[in-house]
Parts: C-alpha cells; sequence; structure tokens
C-alpha cells in the first residue's frame, strides 16, 4: 500500500507498521501469528491543502478488494482484512461517506466489508518492511502479478 501513495504530489510520508491490536511494540511475527489483534497498515502523513483526504480515500479503494472479508489476495487472516482508520469525526463520516457511495455504486457484487475503525498505536513495523516495493522491486512486482493484485486492480479500476 506504499508505493501507490508514495510519488503522490501532498504526501509526506508513508510508513509500514501495525495498527489496532492490544500487543505493545508487536513484530511481523507476533503480528502474522493472529495473536495480537493488529492489523498491517500502512500510516500516511499528508498536506490536506494539496492530497486532500477524500483523494486519500479515492486511492485507497482502487488497491484492494473491499469486498473480501478474509485478507487481501494471497495474503489471509485478520491482520490482512482492510480497514480504514480514523482519527477524527470528519475523517470517520468522509470514510462512512466513501464506503457507502462505493457500495451504492453497483461496481461490485458482494458487500463491502472493509471496516472503518477509531485509530489507535500506530507501530512502525520493522525496517525491511519499509519501502519494500523500492527495496525488493522483483519480489514486489512478482506479488502484485501472481497474487492476483494487479488483474483485479486493472479489470475493477480501469479508466479511473
Amino acid at each position: 500500500m506504499v508505493k501507490p501513495f508514495d510519488k503522490e504530489p501532498g504526501i509526506i510520508k508513508v510508513t509500514s507498521g501495525y495498527t489496532g491490536g492490544h500487543t505493545e511494540n508487536p513484530t511481523y511475527k507476533e503480528v502474522c501469528s493472529e495473536t495480537t489483534g493488529h492489523f498491517e497498515a500502512v500510516q500516511i502523513m499528508f498536506n490536506p491543502d494539496v492530497f486532500s483526504y477524500e483523494k486519500l480515500l479515492e486511492l485507497f479503494w482502487q488497491q484492494i478488494d473491499p469486498t473480501d472479508p478474509g485478507g487481501q489476495f494471497y495474503d489471509r487472516g485478520q491482520s490482512y482484512q482492510t480497514a480504514i482508520f480514523y482519527h477524527n469525526d470528519k475523517q470517520k463520516e468522509l470514510a462512512e461517506k466513501s464506503k457507502q457511495e462505493l457500495q451504492n455504486s453497483g461496481r461490485f457484487s458482494k458487500p463491502i466489508a472493509t471496516k472503518i475503525i477509531s485509530a489507535s498505536t500506530f507501530y512502525p513495523a520493522e525496517e525491511y518492511h519499509q519501502d519494500y516495493y523500492k527495496k525488493n522491486p522483483d519480489h514486489y512486482n512478482r506479488y502484485q502479478i501472481g497474487s492476483g493484485r494487479a488483474s483485479f486492480i486493472q479489470e475493477n479500476w480501469r479508466g479511473r
């Protein structure tokens, strides 16, 4: 989820990490064990005068299968479920509105499963997870294609 946001104007920083769980400073191994309650997530610092929260939401929806309640593509389990973590009432309102608009659009035949959750402590992931698409471009690109993510995005968001 870093790459789509990383080079957009107004995006200051995208950090990979974990949120929503009950363990302090979880490791990737702990999060993958499905015992911490965390989601794998990205924290996005942005300048809303250049890149609005609404644009963040729009770009987010275009990177996922919002109808999959069990994870994303090859990645299965609670830690891979999709969620939008809001920091204030306005973000919550906009996130819920964008979810409802997507549901009403008819783009997907199944219900939108993405959760909208109040943000809690965010823990940055280990350094080897940061900017993974830059550090491991071959693996990143193989995963995008092999997992079906690239074709799903192309099929469902063509022309957007």
